[in-house]
């Protein structure tokens, strides 16, 4: 397994156990490192970058990590160590700031002009504390980057998805994923699923993988 593929795995994992271990001491990592939403009071910007090694439980972190190891590696191999842990970290980045934006929008949209929402039950709190709720964790917007790499660099190769029958092109896999996304983020489906998170990986990865397209293109033409 090459070395960035699998210190992510690893990271993730020794992440994960140390969540469960400091929880029982009054550490919640999760809420000091998951991206808060850019107005809350709970916010910081090295929050772009630590809620992708956080993650809400096993199911969740091991997809995730599936995932990684399954088409990470691969592409690891193609770009090599340096260029693919860049192109992870933008997508998480991106991911991120995909989220920011969509959580902006709803609050503008819904939110702004109320001072206290209520949760249910009776339980109202204030629009400060209500803000601070909002936050998101895991590797996902990365993934989904990854995910659309392995398209545009093997689209014709074959893939069984459970439940099909036949398999399926790398391409149309992706395209699928990408539009099922959408649907469910633009019906707001899905539960706390960040849908636009996975679409902004998706987004950052396809704009990454075309500069150095071009670059290289450019660097081909003048030599």
């Amino acid at each position: 397994m090459p070395t960035v593929t699998k210190n992510l795995l690893i990271i993730n994992v020794l992440v994960f156990l140390a969540s469960y271990v400091l929880k029982g001491y009054g550490v919640d990592l999760n809420n000091m490192f998951g991206l808060h939403f850019i107005l809350a009071s709970d916010f910081r910007i090295y929050q772009l970058f630590t809620y992708i090694f956080l993650h809400g439980g096993f199911e969740h972190l091991f997809f995730n990590m599936f995932a990684v190891w399954m088409f990470g590696r691969i592409l690891e191999h193609v770009w090599g160590p340096k260029r693919f842990l860049f192109y992870y970290l933008v997508c998480g980045v991106g991911a991120g700031l995909c989220q920011e934006l969509m959580q902006y929008i709803d609050y503008v949209v819904e939110l702004a002009p109320y001072a206290r929402v209520d949760m249910g039950g009776g339980f109202i709190v204030s629009m400060g504390e209500y803000l601070n709720y909002m936050n998101t964790v895991g590797a996902s917007g990365a993934v989904y980057g990854i995910l659309l790499a392995f398209g545009m660099l093997f689209p014709n190769e074959q893939m069984f998805i459970f439940p099909l029958p036949v398999p399926i092109k790398a391409k149309y896999f992706v395209v699928g994923y990408a539009v099922i996304e959408l649907v469910l983020g633009l019906t707001n489906q899905g539960g706390n699923i960040a849908h636009f998170a996975h679409l902004g990986g998706m987004l950052f990865g396809f704009l990454l993988i075309m500069y150095w397209r071009k670059k290289r293109n450019n660097e081909q033409y003048y030599y």
